[in-house]
């Protein structure tokens, strides 16, 4: 057990060797976070670039559109 004057001399109250295996447990989640955000990001790329194309975004403006009449149906 540790005593109580390894931990005192710290404002998180964790001994050296504590500290050091949650930094190294806080960066590896930290990396794995960030690679899972990379790819989910590259896939959405994939999926609808952000970037609008030479045409702009005529793809998103038809659905919108189509949806837009078919709403409006409803009220009218």
């Amino acid at each position: 057990m540790v005593s109580r004057d390894e931990r005192s001399g710290t404002l998180s109250g964790l001994t050296e060797t504590e500290a050091k295996e949650f930094h190294s447990i806080f960066v590896f989640s930290f990396v794995v976070f960030t690679l899972v955000a990379a790819v989910a990001h590259l896939l959405v790329w994939l999926w609808r670039p952000w970037i609008p194309g030479p045409n702009g975004y005529s793809a998103i403006e038809s659905g919108v559109n189509t949806a837009q009449l078919l709403i409006s149906s409803y009220f009218s």
